[in-house]
């Protein structure tokens, strides 16, 4: 995908929750604040996004967004459980309409048999509950984040327009 036409996506989210009076917030692991980022580099996005957690270690997923230890323990934080919880405590501590969470592996290290390096779970945290997509991804560091911004942004489009 090209800037412009990352730029034309998060124009158009921009205009719906505008137009639906919602909000948004992000937390995000793996992409580091990429989808912060993306998201405030439209004009006026201070009408509908209020803020982003960058909780890329365990204890900040733990203490700053609620993530049970348990689960980061028996699932991982590369895990829907850690991604859902992530997503729905960042949508809680905002008080936002949706959140967009991203927790994975970027590489080129930390991959492992089981979550190998493109591995990344992204939940959206709406009003009408929570959906979340495991990914594998490929590719260097900056790609494997690019793909999860620009799945996150579908993902998160798609449940505002189902509102």
């Amino acid at each position: 995908m090209t800037t412009n036409e990352l730029f034309a996506l998060n124009e158009i989210i921009g205009a719906q929750l505008r137009a639906k009076n919602a909000s948004l917030a992000t937390a995000e692991s793996c992409t580091g604040g990429a989808v912060a980022q993306s998201i405030t580099a439209i004009s006026g996005c201070s009408a509908y996004f209020k803020g982003s957690v960058v909780a890329y270690s365990n204890e900040v997923k733990q203490n700053l967004l609620h993530v049970p230890e348990f689960i980061i323990t028996s699932h991982g934080a590369v895990s829907k459980e850690c991604v859902q919880a992530m997503a729905q405590n960042c949508r809680r501590i905002f008080n936002t309409t949706y959140a967009i969470a991203t927790s994975g592996i970027a590489g080129p290290g930390g991959g492992t048999d089981e979550k190998p390096v493109g591995t990344v779970w992204i939940a959206v945290a709406a009003p009408q509950g929570i959906v979340s997509h495991k990914c594998a991804f490929s590719g260097t560091r900056a790609h494997i984040v690019e793909q999860t911004l620009l799945v996150s942004l579908q993902m998160l489009l798609h449940e505002v327009e189902q509102q």
